[in-house]
């Protein structure tokens, strides 16, 4: 047996949104059916920023993700977010691939977003705001205009200069520079910093308002004025790594928030074990951290690409 090595690149080509899109939604399905497994992502922290370790099983799959997350890797041109993904037989532990899940990341995580948008947005939304111009914004816009009929995308980054380049790069949809009180007057926002302060005011949210709370993904980490959660329908995509790492992690931290306050887990939601929007007027939130399960359905996805067209290279690891 060999071992197929897939580079970015290749990954990339194999990646199509509305897949990736229904194979996310189908996992959290999977997760809140017992189909799958996942603990919660090991930290481990450096001067520099941290790496992160995420095993998990769906039905016929097992793997590990491996992502570090450095934000100062720009200066240096390397991305801040670069992962590895290792993806196994369940049945004999075999590594079936080795790939490069940069990509991968990026597009689940758009794509879980747009998920929990399809669930607990209001169906007619037609602005989505974009606060935070990295490489996220890429696909969350992607993602988002799959499964609404988005007329324009607002956008707010502290730097001008990342505003203009998603805006020069994207030139097929509607977006447009904003401020940030101008964003926060969005349908559906998202929330891709890496701010420590919350920045996102509930005076500027309209009745109706869906958050993707993205950013939040380490302790410390908040952009959500805490008034905002307290009023709102809280959706998690793991109660484990939300109350540790995700949005609700610093007003938990600090008793302002309890986590019996969530109303649900997104696998819940989409299996249909409790409802999701029923009022038009509630404001809700997607505390996203980014779960294992998501990459794996994803690397599954992309390895049956692969193995049905033949295109790839591959390595013996395991030498007779």
């Amino acid at each position: 047996m060999s071992t197929m090595l897939l580079t970015r690149s290749r990954v990339e080509s194999l990646l199509d949104i509305k897949e990736v899109i229904a194979a996310v939604e189908n996992a959290f399905r999977e997760l809140a059916e017992g189909g799958a497994s996942m603990p919660p992502k090991a930290y481990v922290v450096l001067d520099k920023g941290d790496f992160r370790a995420m095993p998990s099983v769906l039905p016929g799959a097992a793997g590990l993700k491996w992502v570090n997350v450095h934000p100062g890797n720009k200066v240096k041109g390397l991305p801040t977010v670069m992962a590895i993904m290792i993806y196994n037989d369940p049945q004999t532990g075999y590594p079936l691939a080795v790939m490069d899940a940069t990509a991968i990341t990026a597009c689940r995580t758009g794509a879980a977003s747009a998920v929990a948008a399809r669930y607990l947005a209001r169906p007619q939304s037609k602005s989505l705001g974009i606060i935070g111009a990295g490489s996220q914004a890429y696909t969350q816009i992607e993602a988002h205009t799959v499964l609404f009929g988005i007329k324009e995308v607002r956008v707010f980054d502290l730097s001008q200069a990342a505003v203009y380049a998603l805006i020069k790069n994207l030139p097929q949809y509607p977006l447009k520079g904003c401020s940030l009180e101008e964003t926060a007057a969005s349908d559906i926002i998202c929330t891709l910093t890496t701010a420590r302060k919350p920045f996102l005011k509930r005076e500027w949210l309209k009745p109706g308002t869906h958050i993707n709370a993205v950013g939040a993904d380490a302790a410390g980490k908040q952009e959500l004025e805490t008034s905002i959660l307290k009023e709102a329908i809280v959706v998690v995509d793991d109660m484990v790594q939300a109350e540790k790492a995700g949005e609700i992690n610093v007003p938990v931290s600090r008793g302002d928030y309890s986590p019996d306050e969530v109303y649900a887990t997104l696998g819940e939601i989409v299996s249909g074990r409790k409802p999701g929007r029923v009022d038009d007027k509630a404001i809700t939130v997607f505390d996203s951290t980014g779960i294992a399960i998501e990459d794996l359905a994803v690397a599954r996805l992309v390895y049956e690409k692969a193995r049905t067209s033949g295109d790839y290279r591959s390595i013996d690891f395991i030498e007779g």
